[in-house]
């Protein structure tokens, strides 16, 4: 049987799945949608708790406030979380378009850059939470080699809210490996119906 609907009897008399088919593609869609619903808002989130976070201490009668734009690490991440959150808003609309329409995604051209998106995007949040996790580990054990001193001992609650943003980043990554694996399987539904086409004559 085909992924496109259409099987192949052993008489060679096609045979047609579109119901099977659109079930299938309305839970996966389905699926999408939440995960897609998930990212935004836990991109938002994210985004909030790293971009917001200050802390203010006296030293040596010195105001000195710490903020996410001090590290360029944490810039990174919050215009990364920021691109993330407006790409998952569209999407999501796309699909709740889709689903009200009941239509089934045959375009291939349209497959190849959900999923291209998809990927970009899980690398660039993979990237920019890596990167965070690495000057946070900096900011709460230091680095002596480099004589770079501890400063989640002086800015515990700025250091504190960081960790949360950088977890619910974390997440977001999750959700966007998942939401790539759904997208590949989109293009691989496509191609590889064509391909069982092919084999069988149709």
């Amino acid at each position: 049987m085909s992924y496109l609907g259409v099987g192949v009897s052993p008489g060679n008399v096609p045979v047609y799945h579109g119901t099977n088919l659109k079930v299938i593609d309305r839970r996966v869609r389905l699926t999408e949608l939440v995960l897609r619903c998930l990212i935004c808002g836990l991109s938002v989130l994210a985004a909030v708790l790293v971009g917001t976070d200050a802390e203010t201490k006296e030293i040596f009668s010195i105001q000195k406030k710490a903020r996410f734009t001090e590290m360029k690490a944490l810039v990174f991440l919050v215009v990364a979380n920021g691109i993330s959150a407006a790409y998952s808003l569209v999407q999501a609309v796309r699909c709740v378009v889709s689903m009200v329409r009941g239509s089934v995604l045959f375009s291939k051209p349209l497959a190849l850059a959900i999923f291209s998106g998809d990927q970009g995007l899980a690398y660039l949040n993979v990237a920019a939470v890596g990167a965070a996790a690495q000057s946070a580990a900096f900011a709460k054990f230091g680095q002596t080699q480099l004589q770079w001193m501890v400063i989640c001992n002086m800015y515990g609650k700025f250091c504190n809210q960081v960790g949360e943003g950088i977890a619910v980043a974390l997440l977001v990554c999750i959700f966007m490996v998942v939401l790539s694996c759904i997208s590949a399987f989109g293009v691989f539904r496509l191609y590889g119906g064509k391909k069982a086409q092919n084999n069988s004559g149709w």
